[in-house]
C-alpha cells in the first residue's frame, strides 16, 4: 500500500514537509516499503488518509534512502511513525514509556480513527482545535 502515499526522498524534502505545513499535523512513517510491519502500517495509514486530510498529511520515508534522521530520532525499529505540528515534534503518551513515536503496526483503521480514548488521535483532535482557534486569534500549540 505504500504506493498510495507520498514518499519523501531526501532529508531536505523531509525538512520542507515539516517546515512548510502550518495548518495540519505531519505524520511521517519511517521504515522500508518492503518490511512487513511497514506494509501493515501503510495499509492503515492509506485507509485513513482521505478521512484525515483536512487536519493531517501523511508521508513515507525510507530510512536507507534517507538516513539523515536515523540517529536524531533513534530510528532503530523496522517501522516508526512520528507526528509533527508547526515544525515541532509532538510527544504522545501511549502507555508504553516511549512518548516519541509509534514503533509497531496498527492493525486496523479503527485504532487510528478519531474515537474517544485513543491517545494518538487526541494529537489530531488537538491540532484541529488549535487550527480553529488560530483562525480567530494567535493561539499556539
Amino acid at each position: 500500500m505504500s504506493y498510495l502515499l507520498p514518499h519523501l526522498h531526501s532529508g531536505w524534502a523531509v525538512d520542507q514537509a515539516i517546515l512548510a505545513e502550518e495548518q495540519r499535523v505531519v505524520i511521517i512513517r519511517f521504515g522500508h516499503d518492503w518490511d512487513q510491519t511497514c506494509m501493515e502500517m501503510d495499509e492503515v495509514l492509506a485507509s485513513v488518509a482521505e478521512a484525515i486530510k483536512s487536519f493531517a498529511v501523511i508521508y513515507l520515508v525510507d530510512i536507507t534512502e534517507v538516513p539523515d534522521f536515523n540517529t536524531m530520532y533513534e530510528l532503530y525499529d523496522a517501522c516508526t511513525v512520528m507526528f509533527f505540528f508547526r515544525n515541532k515534534h509532538i510527544m504522545i503518551d501511549l502507555g508504553t514509556g516511549n512518548n516519541n513515536k509509534i514503533n509497531w503496526a496498527l492493525k486496523n483503521k479503527q485504532e487510528f480513527t478519531l474515537q474517544e480514548n485513543r491517545p494518538f488521535c487526541d494529537v489530531l483532535k488537538t491540532s484541529q482545535k488549535v487550527k480553529k482557534r488560530h483562525r480567530s486569534s494567535s493561539a499556539t500549540f
